[in-house]
């Protein structure tokens, strides 16, 4: 056995000279060193051996293994260093080559129009807040005037959690929410009356309809409110118009025709003049010249007085309008899906038209 393990020792070594992988060295040391290797398997025969010959062998073998694992920390080594020498070969940057250009992308549509919509809201004194998704089923029908048996509570129009909770159909939610939290602060400072309100909220609400060019389960709406002392009809119109100009352009004019909505009383659906034809009529508005962007009207009384609002002292006006419908007239998207559907074409559409 003692020649064999010379042999087994000169066979490793030479074996190892030959190596050019850190992968290569693994193989050999399964081969040689691991637990199935050729030294482990030359062990299990020592039981073959006489008394007076095992500790002169196993001695042997302890100097056979302490040979090949030395050579092997020291093949190792040099496999490491020259691997990592040909990755700094092959990674390394001539600083002297030009920058390659960054392709950046672009703002998305509807963040920018809720955006420039902020900004022309806060330059009038409103104030932006924000609500719930998930909203309790009180907040968005029974403060906002909808009572029990409102076709709107259906389960096939309105996403239920349970029987109180729900995901918001609308914005108007946090009319309520925020009339009450005001009414609340007056009462906690004991003051009569609580302060005017100028809010408008900007968020995400969910409804039940099939997704189609002009319908998602899921859209951004905006919800304005105003409520103060004297707050009139024309106010509403002289606000509406001159948001519409802001967005649309300077020669836009609105319509206001007579709607219903459980929460205001008069209520109003708003439209714009046809941005393609410009009022003359064309496919796009039906042959009308109009298009309609937005729902609103005078707050309901019982929406006031059920927060805590005086309806005999305080009046306003409400307006909710759908994100993605004005940012569709604005740039001539035709198709709802494509706001959420990922495509760089979009972007890039979008991005030379602006």
């Amino acid at each position: 056995m003692k020649e064999q393990l010379v042999a087994l020792q000169t066979t490793a070594l030479e074996a190892l000279q030959g190596l050019e992988t850190l992968g290569q060295l693994g193989d050999w040391k399964v081969q040689y060193l691991g637990k199935k290797g050729e030294l482990t398997g030359m062990l299990r025969g020592m039981g073959a051996l006489s008394a007076e010959e095992r500790p002169v062998v196993g001695a042997l073998v302890n100097d056979v293994r302490a040979a090949l694992e030395a050579a092997y920390e020291e093949k190792e080594a040099l496999l490491k260093k020259a691997e990592r020498e040909k990755r700094l070969a092959e990674e390394s940057v001539d600083v002297t080559l030009p920058g390659r250009a960054v392709k950046l992308g672009s703002e998305h549509p509807l963040n920018i129009v809720i955006r420039d919509i902020e900004d022309i809201f806060l330059g009038l004194g409103f104030q932006v807040a924000d609500g719930p998704e998930v909203e309790y089923d009180y907040y968005n029908f029974e403060a906002m005037n909808v009572p029990k048996n409102h076709p709107a509570r259906d389960m096939q129009d309105t996403f239920y959690i349970n029987e109180d909770v729900l995901m918001r159909t609308q914005t108007s939610p946090m009319q309520a929410r925020v009339l009450r939290a005001t009414a609340e602060k007056a009462k906690a400072e004991g003051r009569q009356h609580p302060d005017p309100v100028r809010v408008i909220v900007p968020g995400r609400v969910y409804r039940r309809d099939d997704d189609d060019a002009t319908h998602s389960h899921a859209f951004m709406q905006i919800e304005g409110l105003v409520v103060d002392r004297g707050i009139r009809m024309s106010d509403l119109k002289g606000t509406l118009l001159m948001f519409a100009r802001q967005i649309f352009g300077p020669e836009v004019e609105i319509r206001m025709r007579p709607s219903y909505f459980p929460f205001t009383e008069p209520s109003t659906e708003v439209d714009v003049t046809c941005f393609n034809c410009g009022g003359s009529g064309c496919r796009t508005c039906k042959q009308t010249g109009w298009i309609e962007i937005l729902g609103a009207g005078m707050v309901h009384p019982y929406v006031l007085e059920e927060q805590g609002y005086d309806s005999e002292e305080f009046t306003g006006f409400a307006f909710g309008m759908g994100v993605e419908r004005v940012a569709m007239r604005r740039y001539g998207i035709e198709d709802i899906r494509h706001f959420y559907q990922n495509d760089v074409r979009l972007m890039s559409h979008f991005k030379s038209r602006m």
